[in-house]
């Protein structure tokens, strides 16, 4: 292993601007691979919270009693569509209120239990559910506003929709123009070194011998390319997450767990590994016939 590896790293110093052409394609591919996957989990978390978050709010009149709202409750668990239903009170909406607007004195000043509605927070158990809940709210009596964000969920699915998709779809063709280019570079030394090869294989040297260190090459492009990327990537969210904490405010975003950043990067190189030796492998096959 060690003549394999000090081998590989010969062939590495003898061509550094191919080496580096080689690497900076493998950190674009896995720049664009560690945003994707960070914009897909911090999209997925975004929608989870929309979609447990209480999806239909019915403010209801004045003169409202418990008992009405008691009766309302067991109607809508009938439907056996209802994951969940709270009621606020006057006075938890005074207190939610203050708390949302703390930084605003001008905001609570006059603002008493009595001006703020009572409502009943429902989530449902599907989202298809919404619009069947939020009539039969509409429909009572008591009831005198009816609000939910069935179009902010949907819109958040379609975008992380698309956005996996695109990314998907850019990632796939990176990871082979990657591939293209390790096979170019590998496949140009092996070239080179075919008179060396011709002699190796004269004195007795097995193919093993000859194609490791080649195959070896190429991984070692995509575990730096991937190293590189990663560590570019995460000292930019870093720097950013202050910001980012504050565009972000109440979602449960930031900041990004260590632990997850380990896992990518584990991740990344383990697929830089694979399209390292992929790339190595179909030129050593290529061009060592």
């Amino acid at each position: 292993m060690k003549k394999y590896l000090k081998t590989t790293w010969t062939h590495i110093r003898r061509s550094p601007y191919q080496a580096l052409a080689a690497i900076g394609v493998m950190m674009l591919t896995f720049f664009v691979t560690s945003i994707t996957v960070l914009v897909a989990v911090g999209s997925h978390v975004v929608l989870q919270y929309f979609e447990t978050r209480p999806q239909v709010t019915a403010f209801f009149k004045d003169e409202t009693t418990l008992e009405q709202v008691d009766i309302l409750k067991a109607k809508l668990a009938q439907t056996g569509k209802v994951k969940e239903s709270r009621y606020v009170s006057q006075e938890e909406a005074l207190v939610i209120y203050r708390e949302q607007n703390k930084n605003d004195p001008l905001l609570l000043e006059m603002v008493t239990a009595n001006i703020l509605p009572a409502s009943l927070e429902v989530s449902t158990t599907d989202l298809t559910y919404l619009k069947e809940i939020a009539q039969i709210l509409q429909d009572e009596s008591q009831v005198e506003e009816v609000v939910f964000q069935e179009d902010i969920v949907a819109a958040l699915k379609n975008w992380t929709t698309i956005l996996r998709k695109i990314g998907l779809g850019l990632v796939s063709f990176l990871a082979l123009v990657s591939i293209l280019i390790v096979l170019i570079i590998v496949g140009i030394k092996v070239a080179a070194k075919k008179k060396e090869i011709a002699l190796l294989h004269l004195i007795g040297a097995n193919r093993a011998f000859i194609k490791i260190p080649f195959v070896f090459e190429g991984i070692f492009y995509g575990i730096v390319g991937a190293f590189l990327a990663w560590g570019g990537v995460y000292l930019v969210l870093l720097y950013a997450t202050p910001l980012l904490v504050e565009f972000f405010a109440g979602l449960p975003l930031l900041p990004v767990p260590f632990l997850f950043m380990l896992s990518l990067l584990a991740g990344e190189l383990l697929v830089g590994s694979l399209i390292g030796s992929i790339g190595g492998l179909l030129a050593v096959k290529r061009y060592l016939k």
